[in-house]
């Protein structure tokens, strides 16, 4: 197994265990709702501290549901990762391009290549 299997294959695992792990050790199974959100929680710590607070400002959007806020956040989450797929593709493929366009002038400029003059 090559250096970069292995490295790859410890990757998928680690990334296995930080999904698994949470609901196998039943890390959120004392709260309501235990995969709320970092707002949820922030709103929920709010009005404990200060139950006379008021937010200072509205969401532009409200989701009719949580179902419709957790399937626009999986959208939103998506296309930043097609877009950052897209960038890193674009810069490998320019890299690549311009290792081939060097290696092609380096063997045409080859000596032994040259057409001699008259």
């Amino acid at each position: 197994m090559s250096r970069n299997t292995r490295i790859n294959a410890l990757l998928l695992l680690a990334v296995a265990a930080l999904a698994v792990l949470p609901l196998v050790l039943g890390l959120g199974d004392h709260k309501e709702e235990p995969f709320a959100g970092a707002d949820a929680e922030a709103e929920t710590a709010i009005t404990e501290i200060e139950p006379d607070y008021e937010p200072w400002f509205s969401p532009l959007y409200e989701p009719p549901s949580g179902e419709v806020e957790s399937a626009l956040f999986a959208l939103q989450a998506a296309l930043g990762a097609g877009v950052l797929a897209y960038y890193f593709g674009l810069r490998r493929g320019r890299r690549q391009g311009e290792e081939r366009a060097s290696a092609a002038s380096g063997a045409a400029a080859a000596p032994g290549d040259a057409p001699e003059g008259d």
